[in-house]
């Protein structure tokens, strides 16, 4: 049985990343089924309402420790973003995509964690084959490079993802396939989980935009790239743009704070909400 998955995704891990790019971007609430495929978060729309979070999917594989993420998940998977080499076996995928939180603006530095069957329907339990984690970037942006997963029992095709902001929860999920037989009679599968497919020669590329629960303020005034809103320097007030070295001081809502990782600020970041970058006192 393996460890609690929450502790693959410790707080300790140093973060270190640049400036936020805000996405002017605003989705409805649940992807769509339409003649081009699923709808984005990037581009479903212009409402001004809030996005819906990606929903969790038990995998139901079998009994686990606390019947999140099925029988098949292994912590402490290499950190790369790809999953294939040149001699690997099996149909060439891509996936990429956007991680936003709840007011559609992206999210850096958020840890995904993917893993998958082979092309034979196989997991390796041995070893780290297709199974890999990375980070997202300044723009809330990943890519993975791997194959078409195969088939196994009681299962349509499917690629598992952890996926945790800084300071947030774990959300545990898997992608699908359009268009597969199985689909109809997996009881797991869920339609809002379906990534966009296109063949590209002999291979497929994928899309999918993750949305995690993860409150943004979408009047924020603040924009670090903004010259006329210099943030302020580390001691003072927090800001967001500003970069902070374990033990800066900050005031934050009236109560002190303490840097413990270095890091440039982001909005989302301020310091109640991240309790790994910040410590209050």
């Amino acid at each position: 049985m393996p460890p609690d998955p929450v502790d693959r995704f410790s707080e300790d891990r140093p973060i270190s990343r640049k400036t936020l790019l805000k996405a002017a971007l605003v989705a409805t609430a649940v992807p769509l089924l339409g003649g081009t495929g699923v709808a984005l978060a990037r581009d479903t729309g212009s409402s001004g309402l809030p996005l819906a979070p990606t929903p969790d999917c038990d995998d139901g594989d079998g009994p686990t420790h606390d019947q999140i993420e099925g029988p098949y998940f292994k912590p402490d998977s290499p950190l790369r973003t790809s999953l294939v080499s040149a001699g690997t076996p099996g149909v060439r995928l891509t996936v990429s995509g956007y991680v936003f939180g709840r007011a559609c603006e992206p999210l850096a530095g958020v840890l995904l964690d993917f893993w998958q069957a082979d092309t034979n329907g196989a997991y390796d339990m041995s070893g780290f084959a297709f199974r890999g984690h990375q980070f997202t970037d300044a723009a809330g942006a990943f890519t993975l490079s791997t194959v078409v997963p195969g088939l196994y029992p009681g299962r349509t095709r499917h690629i598992h993802v952890k996926a945790r902001a800084p300071g947030s929860a774990v959300l545990t999920t898997q992608l699908y396939f359009p268009a597969e037989p199985r689909n109809g009679t997996d009881t797991l599968f869920d339609p809002a989980l379906l990534m966009n497919i296109r063949s590209v020669g002999s291979a497929k590329e994928g899309t999918f935009d993750f949305v995690l629960d993860v409150a943004q303020d979408p009047t924020d005034p603040t924009d670090p790239t903004d010259p006329t809103d210099p943030p302020t320097g580390p001691g003072g007030g927090w800001a967001a743009g500003t970069l902070y070295s374990a033990g800066d001081r900050v005031t934050y809502g009236g109560s002190p704070y303490r840097c413990l990782q270095a890091h440039t600020a982001l909005a989302g970041w301020e310091p109640p909400n991240v309790p790994a970058l910040w410590e209050r006192g």
